[in-house]
């Protein structure tokens, strides 16, 4: 599993991640007894099943089954291998890692960095032509117009670009940066005619689009002029570096806010989210002037479970609000809206109206379905068949993809007083859509009826629990149990393991097993037996009574495999005396008591 990464070298990424810290950049976590918890990211459901064990360095969902260690999380999460998973902890914690091959990822690390670097130094570059330079006075004057403060210029690193079409082309030959790396990057773009290059981003306002890490990965460019065949916003094409459906603007300075308010608030533009800001509300992102995706609303799901919409009061905003929410559904979120009263946009409504009364229509955000619903029948005519039909249908297109039934219940209740009918009869047909394929289930739902994965005898998992939560009865049960008393091939290659290391007098950490045993079920085992917080208490008994149980129970399997060959008629006398003396054995073997394990040292 290692790969070209050395034990030492993942130990060293391991102890320096705490797996707390790491998953809680992703969940919300809340602390229960000695562990966290929180809904887990791998199935829907409405009640936590997903715990993480600070003091063994693991997780466990106990409704997926899935569980492991940090790097385990970072490859399920992240979708990425196990390389790349030790590569981004590693990155996180400031580890260089020391390969022993591996040369494209090595080439593709280095190209990394060097985008990165240029991507800062345009940075700077941009912010100078804004601050200083003749460039930037009419990026200077509309930001001033805008009511944009220094301190919020200084803390989004806005900068200009200037009008002309080879700046950045000049900029970059004087730094010495290779024209094509500077192409990679999404900063100039090549002539058809092949004689050369041109800026991307010409006489605009420029906000620096960053990473979770506040990195500099694109940027977007305001128009400043009056070109009416110009569009308003270009962005940094896709790179190396930027997929903008996985980017927030604004997230890397949000991710806090958002975790100590328990929700999210999604805004439309970059000077909506500045607006935002400025008025105190900083647990706020907006999309980078796309369709909202799935991979935007799971991105957000990592922080929050909550998600308030704050769009334009346009027809196009309100669209866009619609769109955005069947995404935000189906990765389980809650969705309220704050509706910002036409002709607005938050950011004239803070400029027109203060801070405070932003901040309470944040507060007062109602739920999505109630504005939803009013929407629907201001669209639509309540009053014709038609019309009502249209409303039903949309109704419980969105509602279904919830999958929760509380809510469809609650919101088929207000739909049915809307339209004049029984709940019953709108409740029938929203069971009627979702039989015929209203509501596909979101693809990480477990399907309905699907097996867990096959689980270990009880005695073996007891004993499992026991090993992994009590390390100090390794020596006992190495001395006393054999591993082939047991039947769950899974349970017997965990205790082999920690038996070999037992011998070699090296710790039994939950973590290092994890890692030594890369299996998904062999990990999602050693994880739940970990983490179950059930008591047990006085454990050197417990461990004998269940090391002679197990032995009896293998005893047993001998003694009926001795019978069934015991009535084979072509059994010879000599064989049969044998047999018979073996399970003598067997039951003498069964009289035999265990001694309890010395008590552990203080």
């Amino acid at each position: 599993m290692a790969g070209v990464f050395s034990q030492n070298t993942l130990e060293q990424i391991r102890a320096s991640n705490d797996i707390v810290e790491v998953i809680s950049a992703y969940l919300p976590l809340k602390r229960r007894g000695a562990n966290f918890v929180a809904l887990c990211p791998f199935h829907k459901e409405k009640t936590p099943s997903f715990h993480v064990h600070p003091q063994r360095q693991i997780f466990h969902c106990f409704g997926c089954h899935k569980g492991g260690d940090v790097f385990t999380f970072v490859q399920l999460y992240e979708n990425v291998s196990f390389p790349e998973a030790v590569r981004r902890l590693a990155e996180r914690v400031g580890i260089r890692l020391a390969l022993e091959e591996d040369t494209e990822g090595a080439a593709r690390r280095d190209l990394k960095r060097r985008l990165l670097d240029l991507m800062e130094q345009i940075t700077r570059r941009w912010q100078n032509v804004l601050a200083t330079e003749a460039a930037g006075r009419a990026a200077r004057d509309y930001l001033a117009r805008r009511g944009v403060s220094a301190e919020a210029i200084q803390k989004f690193r806005l900068g200009a670009a200037p009008a002309a079409w080879d700046d950045t082309v000049n900029w970059a030959r004087s730094r010495g940066f290779d024209p094509e790396l500077v192409e990679q990057a999404g900063l100039i773009i090549r002539r058809e005619d092949g004689s050369g290059y041109y800026d991307r981003f010409r006489g605009r306002l420029i906000f620096p689009i960053c990473d979770e890490q506040g990195r500099v990965i694109a940027f977007s460019g305001r128009v400043l002029g009056s070109e009416a065949e110009t569009a308003k916003y270009i962005n940094s094409p896709e790179t190396p570096l930027f997929r903008k459906s996985r980017v927030f603007y604004g997230l890397d300075k949000s991710r806090r806010a958002i975790l100590d308010a328990g929700f999210a608030v999604i805004c439309e533009g970059q000077l909506d989210l500045i607006a935002c800001h400025e008025a105190g509300v900083t647990n706020v992102v907006a999309p980078l002037g796309t369709a909202f995706t799935e991979e935007h609303a799971r991105l957000l799901r990592r922080y929050t479970s909550e998600a308030v919409l704050c769009f334009d009061s346009d027809e196009a905003g309100q669209q866009a609000m619609s769109r955005a929410l069947e995404a935000l559904l189906e990765a389980g979120l809650v969705v309220r809206v704050a509706v910002v009263p036409s002709p607005d946009d938050p950011d004239s409504f803070i400029r027109t109206r203060g801070p405070e009364a932003f901040q309470a229509l944040i507060r007062n955000a109602g739920d999505f379905f109630d504005y939803y619903l009013k929407r629907l029948c201001q669209k639509h005519d309540v009053q014709t068949d038609s019309g009502r039909l249209a409303i039903l249908r949309e109704m419980g297109r969105l509602l279904l993809k919830t999958a929760n039934a509380l809510l469809i219940e609650n919101h088929a209740r207000k739909t049915a007083a809307v339209l004049g009918v029984s709940p019953e009869a709108v409740l029938t047909e929203f069971r009627r859509m979702d039989r015929q394929g209203g509501s596909p289930r979101p693809q990480s739902e477990p399907t309905p009826g699907q097996a867990a994965p096959a689980g270990p005898p009880p005695l073996e998992e007891w004993l499992l629990r026991l090993l992994l939560q009590h390390d100090s009865l390794l020596p006992w049960l190495v001395k006393h149990l054999s591993p082939e008393w047991l039947q769950h091939d899974g349970v017997r290659r965990i205790v082999q393991m920690s038996f070999q290391w037992g011998r070699e007098g090296r710790p039994l950490r939950v973590a290092d097993l994890v890692q030594a045993l890369p299996e998904p079920e062999l990990q999602s085992l050693i994880s739940a037996c970990a983490v179950d917080d059930r008591p047990l208490p006085e454990p050197e008994r417990q461990v004998r009574d269940v090391t002679l149980r197990i032995r009896n129970a293998w005893l047993d399997r001998r003694l009926d495999e001795y019978r069934r060959r015991m009535g084979r008629p072509d059994l010879s006398d000599a064989d049969r005396l044998a047999l018979l003396q073996e399970m003598q054995n067997l039951r003498h073997q069964k009289l035999a008591d265990l001694p309890l394990p010395d008590e552990p040292a203080p």
